[in-house]
């Protein structure tokens, strides 16, 4: 499973990934900068807007931290244990945020708060995000450095989720029975005093940076960097809240959208990322079970084979070794048929050496039904049939089919089995490397007056110059669960057909395979 990155917190950012979430972050910069020559502006008072808002953050916030216990369950991971936490903590503090605000359910806000009950509730959801993250970094790398610890997980979770209750919890009162003891950030419902609101914003900035460079220097998975993403959301709603002189105004409203994007983004981001990685580990058993399969059907086609081939040699070696120690033991011995019976063993043997050196060969003595059908037909057939797997490994496919290619002549299911072998060689190429673009092509074309030309390239790995030559020797492979019979079976195949297949380096990088096939109503000596 390591080496697939199955989990959100070891799988490396794809550039695509990283793009994506550089434009989310412009678009909230953009955001703010059309908000700020207006953000003074009044707009009317919209009583039911903070509790919805709240309300979609909170179902968003508990999505996240679910999709966090889940990873941190299945890889005993502290880190993500405390960043799941957080975001608990932070959901469980727009309950309070949401009953206290003025106007929302009370015109004072209910739970007996007072004026800057909100603001403060608010203040301490936001100051648990960076520390957090600076948390989540420290145990991350403890967790990397250190064996995974005995402790069950459900009980690391369940002790994460009483833990943001209790301080959560905690907050609230201190909110709302210990108000008078917090310094005061509004003088009424809608006005702030500026001064304690900078700040107070300066100290939450500076948290937020420290939290950014921390996450930047250890960035190594998806989910740093939509972290990173969300963090930038937060910084910039700190910087439009230093620029606020009261609430309901055009920039009150913007901060709220800001932040309700900066938590969605992160929760939809996660949710997306689950489900790729699900994709993933679905389309890896299926090739997994296909494998192993086919690695059971060589085994007994290798086991028939020799069974068959080198079982009557053998007889022949007992038989005639029965007979020359007859023809020995008689009372008038016969050397000259003794003889004879002796060289039909090593006869015998010597055709059991044959067989062992020459299975590949055996596997073509398989009767075909030979046709004449579309080759570029059954390429797109057989491409269609790989559509998940392609989808699975974000591989784009082209075609370069030439329209007039003339009729082939060959065994159309067995011709299918070595266009599948061949895709699925070049998605695994493909899937094992971080170059761009991420592509598969199949080109087909006239070779000859005799031969039509069919070609599978890739953008993968390629194959090493020393292994090009004996790639299609059987037994020979490069990957630590092949067979090494795929390519073998291949050539043996197509060649027992009258056609021919080979491979060269890639134009650019990759690989290319070519399959030569008879085409129909050529004459094929």
């Amino acid at each position: 499973m390591s080496q697939d990155h199955l989990g959100l917190f070891d799988t490396p950012p794809t550039r695509t990934q990283i793009r994506f979430g550089l434009a989310v972050v412009f678009m909230l910069s953009v955001g703010y900068l059309v908000a700020l020559p207006l953000r003074d502006v009044r707009l009317p008072e919209v009583n039911a807007f903070v509790p919805a808002i709240d309300a979609v953050m909170f179902v968003g916030d508990l999505i996240t931290a679910t999709l966090l216990y889940a990873q941190a369950s299945v890889f005993r991971s502290r880190a993500l244990t405390v960043l799941a936490s957080g975001f608990v903590f932070a959901a469980l503090l727009l309950i309070p945020h949401a009953l206290t605000f003025p106007g929302a359910f009370a015109p004072d806000g209910l739970l007996g708060a007072g004026v800057n009950t909100t603001a403060w509730t608010y203040s301490l959801r936001r100051l648990a995000f960076p520390m957090v993250a600076i948390l989540y970094v420290m145990l991350k790398r403890a967790d990397a450095a250190a064996p995974q610890g005995s402790s069950r997980p459900a009980a690391r979770v369940g002790v994460g989720v009483f833990a943001a209750m209790l301080l959560a919890g905690a907050a609230a009162l201190l909110t709302t029975r210990g108000h008078d003891l917090l310094p005061a950030f509004f003088v009424d419902r809608s006005d702030l005093i500026y001064s304690k609101v900078v700040w107070h914003q300066a100290a939450l900035c500076g948290l937020n940076l420290v939290a950014i460079a921390l996450l930047l220097r250890n960035r190594s998975s998806v989910l740093d960097v939509w972290l990173l993403v969300a963090f930038s959301g937060w910084l910039i709603q700190a910087l439009m809240i230093v620029t606020l002189q009261s609430r309901f105004t055009v920039g009150w409203y913007s901060l709220f959208a800001i932040t309700l994007v900066s938590h969605l983004v992160m929760m939809l981001a996660l949710i997306a990322e689950s489900n790729r990685l699900y994709a993933r580990l679905a389309l890896s058993t299926a090739a997994r079970d296909r494998e192993r399969d086919a690695r059971w059907m060589s085994m007994e086609a290798v086991s028939a084979a020799i069974s068959h081939e080198v079982g009557q040699p053998l007889s022949a070696v007992i038989t005639n070794a029965t007979g020359a120690r007859n023809w020995l033991n008689r009372e008038q011995p016969n050397p000259a048929k003794a003889i004879t019976a002796l060289d039909a063993i090593i006869d015998a043997g010597k055709r059991a050496t044959d067989v062992t050196k020459s299975i590949r060969a055996m596997f073509a003595r398989r009767p075909g039904e030979v046709s004449a059908f579309d080759l570029n037909a059954l390429a797109l057939e057989t491409a269609s049939l790989l559509d998940r797997e392609l989808a699975g490994e974000r591989v784009s496919l082209r075609f370069a089919l030439d329209e007039a290619l003339p009729l082939v002549v060959a065994d159309r299911v067995q011709i299918q089995q070595v266009l599948v072998n061949l895709l699925t060689n070049a998605i695994e190429s493909v899937r094992a490397t971080r170059r761009t673009p991420r592509r598969v092509s199949i080109r087909s074309a006239p070779l000859d007056s005799r031969n039509v030309l069919l070609e599978v390239s890739d953008t993968g790995i390629g194959i090493a110059p020393e292994d090009m030559a004996q790639i299609f020797q059987p037994f020979f492979t490069t990957k630590a669960t092949g067979t090494g019979l795929g390519l073998s079976l291949c050539r043996t195949i197509v060649e027992e057909l009258g056609g021919s297949l080979w491979v060269s380096r890639g134009e650019e990088q990759g690989a290319t395979f070519h399959l030569r096939l008879p085409r129909a109503g050529a004459d094929a000596r």
